[in-house]
C-alpha cells in the first residue's frame, strides 16, 4: 500500500480532472481512449490518481473520530487516494479541521468548566444552533480540548478513541502530508473544504486568503499541486481561483437546495438549475469538478430505494467536469432501503453493492467514511 500508484488502463484523474474537455466516462465505468488522450494532453498535471478515486471522508471516520490524525492516518494507511479536511477558523485567525464550527458534538468542550460561559446560540447559514463555536476560541484554548466521536449512538466502537487526539490545525495537516509523502515516496493528496465562507467573511475571518497563504507556504498552490479545493459556495471557489491555481470542486447539496452565498446574494438558482447543461457550463468556467449529493446522481424513490441514474454524470463530463459525489457509509441507517440488511440500523448493510451501483454510473471519485470498503469496490472498476 505504500508503493507509488501506477497509471492503470483507465484515465487517471490527475490528468483528466483538471482542464476543459476532461474525458467523458460512459456506463459501467468504461472510458473513451480518445478522450483520455486529449484530456491528458491539456491538463498538464502528474498522472498520479486512479479513476475512480476514493476520498477518505474526514479521514477514515467510520473507524476513528473524524478530523483527527488518527482518522487521517488510518485512511492513508488503508490506501485512500485523497484525504479530506474541512476548515474553520479560530478567534485569532488560525485554520483548524472540524466539519463544523460548532464543536459541541466533536470535542469534550462541554466537560471544561472554564469554557461554560462560551456556550451560546448562533445562526449559521440560516440554521439556529446552540453550543460552542471555534470562532470564540483562540487556537491555544482549542488545543486544550480533545476530539470525540460525533455519532456515538451509531458508532459506539469509535468512542474507545474519545480523548486521544487534539483538534488538528491545517498547518499541522500540511506538515503531516509532507512527512507521509517522503516516507511513502509519493505525494499525499488532500481534498480541502472552506466551510461557511460567507458567514466567516462577515466576521472578518475570510477563509480563502488564509487557505491560499498556507498552500503557498508549502508550495501546494499550483495547478499540479496534490490537492483539490472544494466548497458548497460557488463564490468561494471563484475567490480561490484568483488566489491559487490548484483544481477546484463545487460541492452541491440536494436538488431543491440553494448555495448559501446564493441566498445571501438573492440568486434564485437552486442545485437543480446548476446541474442542467447550462448550469454545468457556468460552473466549468471557474471549477474543474463538482461534488454532488449522491441523490443527484441516483435519486431514491418514495420508499427510500435507489431509482434510475440521472443524466448528470454524462452532462458534467460533457462540460469538462469531473464528479466526486458524497458520501457512502457502511451502516444500514445511511444506505438506500434496498441495500439494508437486517433490522439493526447501526449494523453494516450491503455497502459493497451500493458502492458498485454508484461507481457504475461512471463517476470519477467517491467520498466514503469507510475507505477500505470503497477501495475494494473501486478496484473492480479500475481494471476495466
Amino acid at each position: 500500500m505504500h508503493k507509488p500508484q501506477q497509471p492503470g488502463r483507465r484515465t487517471l484523474l490527475g490528468a483528466a480532472a483538471l482542464g476543459a474537455g476532461a474525458a467523458v466516462f460512459g456506463g459501467a465505468g468504461q472510458a473513451s481512449a480518445a478522450g483520455q488522450a486529449s484530456a491528458a494532453g491539456r491538463a498538464g498535471v502528474p498522472q498520479e490518481l486512479p479513476v475512480p478515486l476514493i476520498v477518505g471522508h474526514r479521514g477514515a471516520s467510520g473507524y476513528r473520530p473524524e478530523h483527527t490524525f488518527g482518522s487521517y492516518q488510518l485512511a492513508l494507511d488503508m490506501g485512500a487516494d485523497v484525504i479530506e479536511q474541512d476548515l474553520v477558523p479560530t478567534k485569532d485567525g488560525h485554520l483548524v479541521c472540524r466539519h463544523e464550527n460548532d464543536i459541541t458534538a466533536t470535542t469534550d468542550v462541554s466537560a471544561h468548566p472554564e469554557f461554560a460561559d462560551r456556550k451560546t446560540t448562533k445562526t449559521v447559514d440560516g440554521v439556529k444552533l446552540t453550543g460552542w463555536f471555534t470562532e470564540d476560541f483562540t487556537l491555544a484554548e482549542l488545543k486544550t480540548l480533545r476530539a470525540k466521536e460525533r455519532i456515538p449512538g451509531t458508532r459506539q466502537h469509535n468512542t474507545v478513541y474519545d480523548g486521544v487526539w487534539e483538534v488538528p490545525t491545517f498547518e499541522e495537516v500540511l506538515r503531516w502530508a509532507e512527512s507521509e509523502g517522503r516516507k511513502r515516496g509519493r505525494r499525499v493528496w488532500l481534498h480541502i473544504e472552506t466551510k461557511h465562507p460567507t458567514y466567516f467573511r462577515k466576521l472578518g475571518l475570510g477563509l480563502e486568503e488564509r487557505v491560499a497563504k498556507a498552500l503557498r507556504a508549502h508550495g501546494r498552490h499550483r495547478r499540479n499541486s496534490p490537492n483539490f479545493l472544494q466548497s458548497f459556495e460557488p463564490s468561494s471557489i471563484q475567490r480561490l481561483g484568483k488566489l491559487v491555481d490548484c483544481p477546484k470542486v463545487v460541492l452541491l447539496s440536494t436538488l431543491d437546495s440553494r448555495p448559501w452565498d446564493f441566498v445571501e446574494a438573492g440568486d434564485p438558482r437552486k442545485v437543480a438549475d446548476l446541474v442542467t447543461p447550462e448550469g454545468l457550463k457556468w460552473l466549468a468556467g471557474f471549477a474543474q469538478g463538482i461534488g454532488p449529493d449522491l441523490t443527484v446522481i441516483i435519486p431514491r424513490d418514495k420508499d427510500g430505494k435507489l431509482g434510475e441514474p440521472t443524466s448528470v454524470v454524462k452532462d458534467a463530463h460533457a462540460a469538462g467536469l469531473v464528479l466526486h459525489p458524497y458520501t457512502v457509509r457502511n451502516e444500514n441507517t445511511f444506505l438506500p432501503a434496498d441495500y439494508r440488511r437486517g433490522t439493526d440500523p447501526d449494523a453494516y448493510g450491503d455497502a459493497l453493492g451500493v458502492f458498485k451501483a454508484y461507481l457504475g454510473t461512471g463517476i470519477d471519485g467517491l467520498f466514503s467514511d469507510n475507505p477500505d470498503t470503497a477501495l475494494l469496490a473501486a478496484a473492480e472498476f479500475r481494471k476495466r
